[in-house]
């Protein structure tokens, strides 16, 4: 007989995780479309999956970004710009697509362990974005080398990062008082 504890993390996701997963992706999928065109485009993608791994933990929000991602892995247009297929995580942005797995994990794993309190969420968050931050830098040298000739780390950091830091810094603080906020209303089972 299992504990509460393992049902609790071996569990399928029943019609209430499937629909706040849903609408996650969904949230995910509008802030891509929000973008200002740069090198690498600024969006609100980082502000929603912090939101979303804060608001549903580890296993939903980690799950509802993979989905995000394969979602516009088969075609459909969800990244910035209204792009999508597997092309785009392959070409030099892809990789701070890819690295939003990394800030779900972050941030869905510190919500889940220790609460949804700033002082737990803004730290997590800013380990979350740091860690997409250097894959999305490695990826981006290795494939704009690949395609185009060398390009240091330093100069990638000035044209993938550095630029981004204000906004990014004001979206993580954003989404961790949202999810403060939010969490008793979305975050949380309905009981019938």
């Amino acid at each position: 007989m299992s504990t509460p504890e393992e049902e609790k993390t071996t569990r399928r996701f029943d019609t209430w995780d499937l629909a706040i997963m849903g609408l996650g992706i969904a949230l995910i999928a509008v802030c891509s479309w929000i973008s200002i065109p740069m090198t690498v485009p600024f969006t609100l993608q980082t502000f929603a999956v912090c939101l979303i791994a804060a608001l549903l933990g580890l296993r939903r929000g980690l799950w509802t970004v993979l989905c995000y991602i394969l979602l516009g892995a088969v075609g459909a247009p969800v990244f910035a710009g209204f792009k999508g297929g597997f092309g785009a995580l392959l070409g030099v942005t892809g990789g701070y697509i890819v690295g939003f797995l990394f800030t779900a994990l972050v941030v869905g794993l510190a919500s889940e362990r220790w609460g949804r309190k700033l002082k737990v969420l803004v730290p997590a968050m800013i380990l979350g974005i740091l860690l997409c931050y250097a894959f999305g830098t490695a990826w981006f040298v290795l494939v704009y080398t690949k395609n185009s000739g060398p390009i240091g780390v330093g100069t990638a950091l000035g044209w993938c990062v550095l630029p981004y830091i204000p906004a990014d810094a004001a979206k993580l603080l954003l989404a961790s008082l949202l999810s403060v906020r939010l969490y008793p209303l979305v975050g949380r089972r309905p009981t019938t």
